[in-house]
């Protein structure tokens, strides 16, 4: 039996002193106590507070590739949006090989693992080799990710994506070969085959993610939604994360995506609307009604110019929110925290809109619970995922056991991550992964034999 004793635990939506965690030799919490003996026995953690594990509910791994570059010439561009940003993307997804997205992924990973995150959705589309052909494994890119997540540590939930179209009455556009599945039979026999694969690996699991109401007709996507629901998959979907998507849906099916959504039965509790910004009032509550998740991914949805989720709303009808990290611009789910709450303060032009301990939770709780992740919570019978933060750190100076939470969302530095453990095993220690040296001078190599990024 493994157990750790720190300054401090954050449970139940406070933090806590004197107790220590114990985890049975499955990697899962068996109990925590106060007893004088069972302090004795576990590890001390001094200048320490543990808090449970992050999880980023939605990534696009290979995106890291393009952290800076898309922003560079841009400024006063005429017109510089999402869609040019997309432009971008698409090059740098069309020059990866499959040992470059391996690289690339273990980047990203390992700057989430850093960060305190032990649980990634991975919104997989980049399927094929360039030019569409597809691989003689048709899942060799996924493996690849799923890999890269293995060798850092990291759970991950593959969400292999459909994308079957370059949207309504529009052409498919030859950037888009490689995430290419044409038809939902094919689709189906590839993530059916994956899933397979995956159940091998320990730490990794599988679902589904239609890639949006654009690169998805309505028939491919219940066909993949019964599938989902047949093997009780978490279902995840880009969901009015621009305007114009949202018109183009009413252009085609005469209703908003939610609704359409509503209609066809997709809602329900493994469904999850990444992004979910441009949604009225009655969308809310339809979404509160099916018990989905919405994962809003702030720091992307700023730097595209997307919008402002409308968290409070979300909220306050019930519906949980998960964050995620989505593009990988930049990698630090407590920034996403609270810049959810930031948003809506210049937004309404208010403070103290969103409490605290729910922007923990968004990052923790709701984001397992959106993945059927293992870990979110420090309770009996949870995966002892957890991170610790030196109470040393500059960032946390000041703070006491009842101000620790508020400093943690609103004030943490990812400097004062000191230790990650996943399944009652270090990954990070004293701030330093040890695979951490070979992994970011591979990735540099790769970003420099990309040159035409």
């Amino acid at each position: 039996m493994n157990g750790w004793w720190p300054d401090f635990i954050y449970r139940n939506g406070a933090f806590e002193s004197g107790v220590a965690m114990f985890a049975d030799a499955n990697g899962r919490i068996e109990r925590f106590s106060s007893d004088a003996s069972d302090l004795a026995r576990a590890q001390r953690l001094p200048n320490r507070a543990m808090l449970p594990a992050l999880v980023n509910a939605h990534s696009h791994g290979f995106q890291r590739v393009i952290r800076g570059r898309a922003e560079q010439g841009m400024a006063g561009a005429s017109p510089a949006t999402f869609w040019t940003w997309r432009d971008a993307m698409y090059r740098a997804a069309n020059l990866l090989s499959a040992e470059a997205l391996y690289h690339v992924s273990r980047m990203a990973f390992l700057e989430m693992i850093l960060g305190g995150v032990t649980a990634v959705g991975e919104f997989h589309y980049l399927h094929h080799a360039p030019g569409g052909v597809p691989y003689q494994d048709r899942n060799t890119l996924a493996l690849e990710v799923v890999r890269a997540a293995q060798d850092t540590g990291l759970r991950i939930g593959l969400l292999r994506a459909a994308y079957a179209r370059g949207g309504w009455n529009k052409p498919i556009e030859p950037a888009q070969a490689r995430f290419l599945s044409p038809r939902a039979e094919d689709f189906i026999a590839d993530s059916e085959a994956l899933r397979a694969r995956i159940a091998r690996f320990d730490r990794a699991w599988m679902g589904v993610a239609p890639h949006s109401i654009r690169a998805v007709p309505l028939d491919y996507l219940l066909e993949v939604v019964r599938y989902a629901r047949a093997h009780s998959l978490p279902v995840h979907m880009h969901v009015a994360e621009q305007l114009a998507e949202v018109e183009t849906c009413r252009e085609e099916y005469g209703l908003r995506p939610v609704e359409l959504l509503r209609r066809h039965g997709i809602l329900d509790s493994r469904f999850t609307a990444i992004h979910g910004i441009h949604v009225t009032e009655e969308e809310i509550g339809r979404l509160a009604e099916a018990r989905s998740v919405v994962c809003a991914c702030p720091t992307t949805e700023r730097n595209l110019g997307d919008g402002i989720c409308p968290a409070d709303k979300l909220m306050s009808a019930g519906v949980s929110i998960a964050l995620g990290s989505d593009s990988n611009v930049q990698i630090n789910l407590l920034e996403d925290a609270r810049e959810l709450e930031y948003h809506l303060r210049l937004q309404r032009q208010k403070r103290l809109i969103l409490d605290g301990r729910d922007l923990l939770k968004c990052a923790t709780e709701n984001g397992a619970a959106s993945l059927g992740a293992p870990s979110g919570e420090l309770e009996a019978g949870r995966a002892a995922d957890f991170f610790t933060v030196g109470l040393d750190d500059p960032s946390l100076a000041g703070a006491d056991g009842e101000s620790l939470a508020s400093y943690v969302v609103f004030a943490l530095e990812r400097s004062a991550v000191r230790e990650v453990c996943v399944g009652g095993q270090f990954v990070v220690q004293d701030g330093r992964h040890p695979k951490e040296g070979e992994i970011v001078r591979n990735f540099r190599d790769t970003q420099r034999s990309l040159s035409s990024l």
